[in-house]
């Protein structure tokens, strides 16, 4: 009797479509520039925007944040082209392919 071993073939799953980032307007608020504003605003020369602040703590963190998704990211397709690669050299060593 002889057994013969096969690998189960590896599943692998397509990667998820790039990131398609919209640009992001900023705006920097001097004390002018919002008194500038809130005279425009009263005159209705001027949009009524809500806006948002962070202190320069938060926007440190708010790019460590951004840094440390960027590193995840980095090491999880790291992962994933290892392991495809990994299955690419062994199929080919086979002389099968998928």
């Amino acid at each position: 009797m002889v057994t013969i071993q096969e690998r189960a073939p590896v599943y692998h799953p397509p990667l998820p479509a790039p990131i398609q980032a919209v640009p992001v307007e900023w705006t920097i608020l001097t004390p002018d520039r919002m008194e500038e504003y809130i005279e425009d605003l009263k005159k209705g020369e001027a949009p009524a925007n809500v806006w948002y602040s962070l202190t320069t703590k938060g926007y440190e963190n708010l790019s460590s944040n951004m840094a440390e998704i960027k590193r995840y990211l980095r090491q999880i397709l790291s992962i994933t082209n290892y392991y495809q690669e990994l299955d690419k050299e062994e199929t080919e060593e086979d002389g099968s392919t998928d």
